[in-house]
C-alpha cells in the first residue's frame, strides 16, 4: 500500500517592521580551566605587564610630555565616558550618535558651569586684598580677646606686615598674569603647539570613545585563547579600582563642595563658594581640604564675627559633611574598591611628586591603585607555590 505524501503547507513570511538593530551584547569571554601552574604564569606575565605599562607611560610624560599628556587626556575622558555611552548602545542608538549626544551634553554642562562660575570667582577674587588686610587689621584684636592678654608687638607688627603684602601682590596678580600670558604667547612655537595640544583633546577623545570596544577587542585579541579569561578578569578588576576612583572621587568632591558652599553661605562667611571648592575637592587628598577649610573658614568667622551662632554653624557644617561623606556618601559612591588607607594615600602622593612632579600627584592615587591590585594578584600566586606551602615539589 502506497504511504500518502502530505501536501506541502505553503510558509508564511512574517515581514517586521524595520527598527534599529539591537546593539552587540558584549559577552564574558568564557574562562578555559587552568591548571595552577599555567594560571601562576599567566598572572605573573600580566602582573609584570602592568608595571611596565605604567613605567612606560611616565618614561613618556617625561621624554614627549607635549604629545603623551593630551593622548593620555584624551583616552581618560573616552575612559569615563564610555559607561554612559555603551548604556545608550544596549538601548538601541548606534555608538557614534550615542558618543556625540553624551559630548555634546558634556560639552553644554562645562560651558554652561563656566558662564555661571567665572563671574562667582571674579567677585569673590576681588574680594581678597581687602579680605587679607582685614585679616591683618581685626584677627590679631579678635585673638586678644579670647586670649585675654594682648600679643607680642613683634606678632602684631608681623601679621599686619604680612597682610599688606598679601594684599598688594593679590592686587597685582591680574597685571603679573596678563604679563605671563603675554610673554608666553610671544614663543609663537611654544604657544601654537599648547594650543593644539589643548585642542586636540576633545578630537582624539571623541574618536577613541567611538572606538573604545574596538580597541579594547584588538588588545583582548593579542592575549593567547587559553590565557584570555583570566587576564579579563584581571583587568576587570582592575577596572573596578579605577572607576571607583575616578568617578567616585569626582562625585564625592562635588556633593561634599555643595555641602560645604551651602554651610558657610548660611553663616555669612565671605568666599564660601571658594572655601567650599578648596574643601570639597581637597579632599582627595586625605586630611588636606578639610584642614585647609577649617582654617579658611575660622578665619572668615574672625573677620565677619556676628555673633556665637556663626561659629555654631560653620561647626556644624563640616562635622555634618565629615559625618556624611563618612558614613552614607564614601561608602555609597565609592565603595571599598580601591581600598587605600589615607596614609598610604599620603605616601604615595609625595613619593610621585617627588619623583615626577605635579603629573606625579595628579597619577599617584590611581597608579598605586592599580600596583595594589598587582600586589594582590602576585601574592595570591605567591601563597599558593610550593615554596610558600613548604612542599616537597611544585603544585
Amino acid at each position: 500500500m502506497a504511504r500518502e505524501v502530505p501536501a506541502e503547507v505553503p510558509l508564511q513570511v512574517v515581514r517586521s517592521e524595520p527598527g534599529p538593530a539591537p546593539a552587540p551584547v558584549e559577552l564574558p569571554e568564557p574562562e578555559v580551566e587552568l591548571s595552577e601552574a599555567e594560571a601562576r604564569w599567566v598572572d605573573f606575565a600580566w602582573s609584570l605587564g602592568m608595571v611596565g605599562s605604567l613605567a612606560l607611560v611616565f618614561e613618556l610624560l617625561s621624554v614627549f610630555g607635549g604629545v603623551a599628556v593630551p593622548v593620555l587626556l584624551a583616552l581618560f575622558m573616552a575612559y569615563v565616558l564610555n559607561p554612559p555611552v555603551t548604556a545608550l548602545e544596549r538601548r538601541g542608538l548606534n555608538r557614534a550618535v550615542g558618543s556625540s549626544v553624551v559630548f555634546g551634553a558634556c560639552v553644554l554642562l562645562m560651558v554652561g558651569a563656566v558662564l555661571y562660575l567665572i563671574p562667582v570667582f571674579r567677585d569673590e577674587a576681588a574680594k581678597l586684598p581687602d579680605f587679607f588686610l582685614r585679616a591683618s587689621e581685626r584677627v590679631v584684636p579678635q585673638v586678644e580677646a579670647l586670649l585675654g592678654r594682648p600679643l607680642p608687638d613683634l606678632l602684631r607688627q608681623r601679621m599686619t606686615e604680612l597682610g599688606g603684602q598679601a594684599s598688594e601682590l593679590l592686587q597685582s596678580a591680574g597685571p603679573t598674569a596678563a604679563r605671563l600670558v603675554a610673554s608666553f604667547a610671544g614663543n609663537t612655537a611654544r604657544f601654537v603647539a599648547t594650543l593644539l595640544g589643548l585642542l586636540v583633546v576633545p578630537v582624539l577623545a571623541f574618536f577613541f570613545l567611538q572606538d573604545y570596544p574596538k580597541l579594547v577587542g584588538r588588545v583582548k585579541g593579542l592575549v593567547p585563547r587559553r590565557a584570555v579569561g583570566l587576564v579579563s578578569r584581571r583587568f576587570s578588576e582592575v577596572d573596578d579600582v579605577l572607576s571607583a576612583f575616578v568617578r567616585g572621587q569626582i562625585t564625592v568632591g562635588a556633593i561634599l563642595s555643595v555641602l560645604y558652599s551651602t554651610g558657610l553661605g548660611l553663616a555669612r562667611i565671605d568666599m564660601a563658594i571658594v572655601i567650599g571648592a578648596i574643601s570639597g575637592f581637597g579632599n582627595m587628598v586625605p586630611y588636606l581640604g578639610t584642614t585647609l577649610g577649617v582654617v579658611l573658614a575660622l578665619l572668615g568667622v574672625m573677620l565677619s564675627w556676628q555673633g556665637p551662632w556663626q561659629l555654631a554653624v560653620v561647626v556644624g557644617t563640616f562635622v555634618v559633611a565629615q559625618m556624611a561623606e563618612g558614613f552614607f556618601i564614601t561608602p555609597r559612591v565609592v565603595g571599598d574598591k580601591v581600598g587605600l588607607s589615607s596614609v598610604t594615600v599620603i605616601i604615595a602622593i609625595l613619593a610621585f611628586g617627588e619623583l615626577f612632579g605635579f603629573t606625579g600627584i595628579l597619577l599617584a592615587v590611581p597608579t598605586t591603585a592599580i600596583l595594589k591590585v598587582v600586589l594582590r594578584v602576585v601574592v595570591e600566586r605567591y601563597q599558593k607555590t610550593a615554596l610558600y606551602k613548604g612542599e616537597g615539589s611544585a603544585s
